[in-house]
């Protein structure tokens, strides 16, 4: 098997290939909104305002497309309850569930080693355009 066609036609993922249809999954998961939104979603079910709020800097736009994008991939259910006003509601499917705990460490991992990547950054910023030091052997 050398080429992504024979692997797309195996069915075998490999996100390293270029062509991997994985990619989108991945590409997915790497955005800011659609980790926060999933994150807030681990708590329970929310509506819309509740999300805003907690996905802090997100616009309603913004929030609306990470919410159709996610009820498409299958990672959360809408549920609109026939009330006057509408009231609706986003929840994680199991799917969606099954990648929260993920990013749950991830956002533990992020607040843990907050400091020491500010420190690492600050160093780096630093040492920018200085000159290089010599290897010596």
């Amino acid at each position: 098997m050398d080429t992504t066609s024979e692997l797309v036609g195996q069915r075998v993922a490999d996100v390293y290939l270029r062509e991997c249809a994985s990619r989108s999954v991945l590409q997915l998961l790497a955005n800011k909104w659609t980790f926060l939104v999933l994150g807030a979603l681990a708590d329970g079910p929310q509506r819309f305002g509740v999300l805003l709020r907690r996905a802090d800097g997100i616009t309603q736009k913004s929030l609306t497309q990470t919410l159709r994008g996610l009820e498409r991939d299958g990672l959360l259910s809408r549920t609109v309850y026939p009330t006057i006003p509408p009231r609706v509601e986003y929840e994680l499917t199991d799917l969606g569930r099954s990648v929260g705990g993920l990013i749950g460490q991830i956002n533990v991992w992020a607040e843990a080693n907050l400091s020491s990547v500010v420190a690492a950054r600050e160093e780096y910023d630093e040492h920018v355009g200085e000159e290089p030091l010599p290897v010596t052997r």
